[in-house]
């Protein structure tokens, strides 16, 4: 059995009903629009997300629509997050093919992100629960805070590491820490298990960040996406950061400081990659990674079912073994 197959093994019913209400909530009688939003389901990811509202619900309690609406809010804000980010990026690449913006244009994408958001809210209000609503409401305001403080952060000029782990904890890792926390709530637990749900997620959440940040170092047909991609973007990530402040080399430091400015030459790029993954970079990532894996994997309550733990349990090592 594979590691999704175990993760899914408790909620397989449920997983299935999930996905067909979540098609359900997206179809337009516009013919662009409706070309759109088709184009976006095919190009969908596993849902990660909706799988971990699922089983933090089923752990608490009994899965209800409740969850489902939370769960399909929740991922169409991701949703449109990705959109939206790629506009943001002027990427023309979503998981190995071609994005969104790069097909339809920025000002579709734009305007579809937005009905995803709409939609996204609609679904959070047929949940019924202000708790709920208001979890959505704050991850939307924390992914745009996060998108914010990291375009900031490219004309800094130093290499602080509390900032790359603020931008984490208010883009991937919020994801995945409000769909733990909305499971939870779903199915009226309580405060302190939600509070527990929430942490839970957010670890695996950096652990995610974490692991995506290290494929950026190598190149992959599977990823869709070249070496150094995000330092195109001017993002510097933790391996550089941790062998920047570590070395301090200043020829480094000044050819960093020209990758943040997009100043940087692709030879350049290629050659500062290989630079972080001479000095450690790669292994210092991969240690704090697995760090956040075992914080995760200490917060599984005893009292879950031993179904519920073995794939909370694959869940946690799925993220840092995965090959995408």
């Amino acid at each position: 059995m594979s590691r999704l197959e175990q993760i899914k093994e408790p909620i397989s019913t449920e997983f299935e009903v999930f996905k067909q209400k979540f098609d359900m909530s997206l179809q337009s009688s516009n013919p662009l629009l409706s070309e759109v939003i088709s184009f976006i389901k095919q190009r969908r990811g596993k849902m990660m997300r909706p799988m971990l509202t699922l089983l933090m619900a089923k752990m608490c309690g009994e899965i209800n629509d409740s969850t489902y609406n939370v769960a399909i809010s929740l991922e169409l804000l991701h949703t449109a997050s990705l959109v939206h980010d790629d506009v943001v990026d002027e990427s023309d690449k979503r998981r190995g093919q071609s994005s969104g913006n790069a097909i339809y244009d920025n000002k579709v994408s734009v305007l579809v992100g937005d009905y995803l958001l709409a939609t996204c809210l609609a679904n959070a209000a047929m949940t019924s629960n202000v708790q709920l609503v208001e979890l959505v409401g704050k991850l939307g305001q924390e992914l745009s805070e996060g998108e914010i403080i990291q375009l900031s952060n490219t004309h800094a000029s130093d290499f602080r590491e509390d900032i790359y782990f603020d931008v984490i904890r208010k883009k991937t890792a919020a994801l995945f820490s409000t769909a733990a926390e909305a499971g939870a709530i779903s199915v009226k637990c309580s405060d302190e298990m939600a509070q527990k749900a929430m942490m839970f997620g957010q670890m695996i959440g950096i652990a995610f960040q974490i692991k995506d940040d290290i494929f950026d170092y190598y190149a992959s047909d599977e990823l869709g996406k070249p070496t150094g991609n995000d330092m195109r973007e001017g993002k510097l990530t933790l391996p550089a950061l941790y062998v920047l402040n570590t070395l301090k080399d200043e020829t480094m430091v000044e050819l960093a400081l020209k990758i943040r400015a997009l100043e940087a030459t692709n030879d350049e790029i290629a050659y500062f990659v290989d630079y972080v993954k001479q000095h450690g970079g790669i292994e210092y990532a991969t240690q704090v990674m697995i760090d956040y894996r075992n914080k995760a994997l200490g917060m599984l309550p005893e009292t879950a079912t031993q179904e519920l733990k073995d794939a909370l349990a694959s869940y946690i090592d799925y993220v840092i073994e995965r090959k995408k």
